[in-house]
């Protein structure tokens, strides 16, 4: 909901959800545009919080970053009273008895559009509207949402590349431009007494700390500010580093864009103007912005990709079920396949949260392919271990891997874990990092080990099936009897 210029309130409450930032906040400008008073507030939402591990990444980065927000906003107001206020509950009941406490005449939130999301908003809307509180929310996580990328039908696009041509060919310096904070800043108010003075503790939350620290994992809009300084660096060098995992090439800005402490228009608009220039590096890395705006519109248009494929006939698909379909899928979260690029992708999600975009399609690829497994059970790993989860991205990259999705690659299109592995860590630099056990291999052998010579591993110190699993599917074999399982499409068109 828009709010006509004339429209001008008295106190108001802005609503930080995946907007853990101060500057270029699309609702905040708002709020301090059309307010005397603002009083800004969190809500760590237990129905959200409740079915996740005591120990989560995500959990703490949230934490570290409020704390983050909390003394932007003091600045921003010039008083050290003027923080963020944090709440622990369901949001449902919270936002509107704050709102009624504080005696605010509005709330203002930024967008979000993930079907739970938008079925909390609207009950938050109608319990707002029960106390006579408006409830007004804008844009924010993407640069175009909704209908405003449109095919000439009037319809939303279901293939990238036209999406990506009539995005190219909308996008305005406007839709760029950072909304302005500063000039409005003193209408922050005054925190309450009544109100914990700090950012609550993990421990209060109910959590325990994790091993971000160690991750030396950056918080806040801080971290992404000095993360996006230094990818700007090498931004175009990002189309020849971005596939090679041992390469420091992708700008690991996913979990600060998940979580708003950097504005995509800031991202958007750097990208765009060295994509002018005709800078490769650029031109990919704003692509992949684009692919982001894309799953996004594909969510809200087609929220039945939350449960089921975007194309309804790839439902019939008959997967691995049972006894040994569960056997498969732990050797692929253990990381113990016997595929060793496969293994250390899973070791790196496993202990770090993160795992590199390239990886990302080649063990979904397994997952599905090789495997037989449905794509919904290793969406739903990713969900749980990914520091960075994204509905909307998370849901389109299994997809498209599924080849169920929007635009997926053919079905017939299956990666070799093995020359993937040989093409984009050809030293086996990123091996060795998550399977030390494999490091005295040659780089010839290393990327799989049960062809290797005898004499060769027992050199390295390897015996198969004991230092390291033997394959538990043959690549050969796997991808003849996903041909034949995925025939079911050709049937029933």
């Amino acid at each position: 909901m828009s709010i006509p210029s004339a429209n001008h309130f008295t106190a108001t409450l802005m609503w930080f959800r995946r907007d853990l930032r101060a500057q270029d906040n699309a609702a905040l400008s708002q709020a301090l545009q059309r307010s005397d008073s603002i009083h800004g507030v969190f809500v760590f939402d237990k129905p959200i919080l409740d079915p996740l591990p005591r120990q989560d990444r995500r959990v703490e980065f949230i934490r570290e970053s409020l704390v983050d927000l909390d003394q932007q906003l003091q600045k921003l107001s010039g008083q050290a009273a003027g923080g963020l206020i944090v709440m622990v509950g369901d949001a449902l009941d919270i936002i509107p008895q704050l709102a009624k406490k504080l005696g605010v005449v509005a709330v203002f939130t930024n967008h979000d559009d993930e079907p739970d999301a938008l079925a909390r908003d609207a009950k938050v809307r109608g319990g707002l509207a029960n106390i006579g509180v408006g409830f007004y929310t804008y844009k924010d996580h993407v640069i175009f949402e909704r209908a405003e990328v449109l095919t000439q039908n009037r319809q939303p696009y279901g293939v990238f590349t036209p999406y990506k041509n009539t995005w190219l060919k909308y996008v305005q310096e406007s839709d760029l431009a950072p909304h302005p904070i500063d000039a409005f800043a003193k209408k922050l108010a005054t925190r309450p007494t009544a109100f914990q003075k700090q950012v609550p503790t993990l421990k209060e939350i109910g959590f325990e700390k994790t091993n971000l620290d160690q991750l030396q994992i950056p918080c806040g809009s801080q971290g992404a500010k000095k993360l996006f300084n230094e990818f700007l660096k090498r931004m175009s060098r990002y189309e020849e580093t971005r596939n090679f995992p041992a390469v420091k090439g992708p700008s690991y800005l996913s979990v600060h864009l998940r979580f708003g402490t950097i504005s995509i228009r800031q991202l958007a608009r750097a990208a765009h103007a060295s994509h002018m220039l005709c800078d490769e590096g650029a031109q990919t890395w704003l692509s992949e912005l684009i692919w982001r705006d894309f799953y996004h519109q594909i969510l809200f248009h087609h929220p039945h990709v939350v449960s089921g494929a975007f194309k309804r006939e790839y439902n019939s698909i008959v997967w691995e079920h049972g006894k040994i379909a569960e056997k498969l899928f732990n050797a692929w979260c253990e990381g113990k396949t016997g595929y060793p690029l496969i293994d250390a992708s899973m070791m790196q999600i496993n202990q770090t949260g993160y795992m590199h975009n390239r990886l990302r399609m080649v063990v979904a690829s397994f997952l599905v392919k090789d495997l037989g497994i449905d794509w919904r059970w290793g969406e739903a790993y990713f969900a749980k271990h990914l520091n960075d989860f994204d509905l909307a991205a998370n849901n389109g990259g299994w997809q498209w891997a599924s080849s169920s999705g929007c635009d997926a690659q053919p079905y017939f299109r299956i990666f070799n874990p093995i020359s993937q592995s040989e093409k984009f860590d050809a030293q086996a630099k990123f091996i060795k990092r998550y399977l030390p056990q494999l490091s005295a291999l040659s780089d010839d052998a290393i990327h799989a080990p049960w062809l290797a010579k005898p004499i060769d591993l027992k050199a390295a110190g390897i015996e198969l099936g004991k230092d390291y699993p033997m394959p538990i599917v043959d690549h050969a074999t796997a991808r003849a009897k996903t041909l034949e399982r995925y025939a079911v499409i050709k049937k029933n068109k």
